[in-house]
C-alpha cells in the first residue's frame, strides 16, 4: 500500500483472526500509510481495530444491504455493546 500510493484503500477484515498485539500492529501500520490525500476503507465486524486507528473520520453501520447509522468512533463502541438489533431499531 505504501510504494504504490493509491487514493483508495479497502481493507476487508485486516485483524481477522489476528491476537490484540498483532491488531495494535496492523493499525499501526495502517495509521503509518494514512495521510490527507488518501481514503482507507476498513470493513470489519468488531471495534477492536478502531481503537488502535491514529485518526478515524466516519464509522459507518451497514446491514441488509444499507447504511444504517453513521457517527464517530463511540458509534462502533454502542454497537459493540449493544447489537445489530439495536441499530435495526433506530432505523426502522
Amino acid at each position: 500500500m505504501a510504494v504504490l500510493k493509491p487514493k483508495i484503500s479497502i481493507l476487508d477484515e485486516p485483524d481477522s483472526g489476528l491476537d490484540i498485539d498483532a491488531v495494535q500492529a496492523v493499525a499501526q501500520a495502517i495509521s503509518k500509510v494514512a495521510d490527507k490525500d488518501a481514503t482507507i476503507i476498513i470493513i470489519t465486524h468488531y471495534a477492536r481495530i478502531l481503537k488502535f486507528l491514529d485518526k478515524l473520520d466516519f464509522v459507518h453501520v451497514f446491514a441488509r444491504g444499507q447504511v444504517l447509522k453513521t457517527g464517530d468512533a463511540s458509534l462502533a463502541d454502542k454497537l459493540e455493546a449493544e447489537g445489530y438489533e439495536w441499530a435495526l431499531k433506530q432505523s426502522a
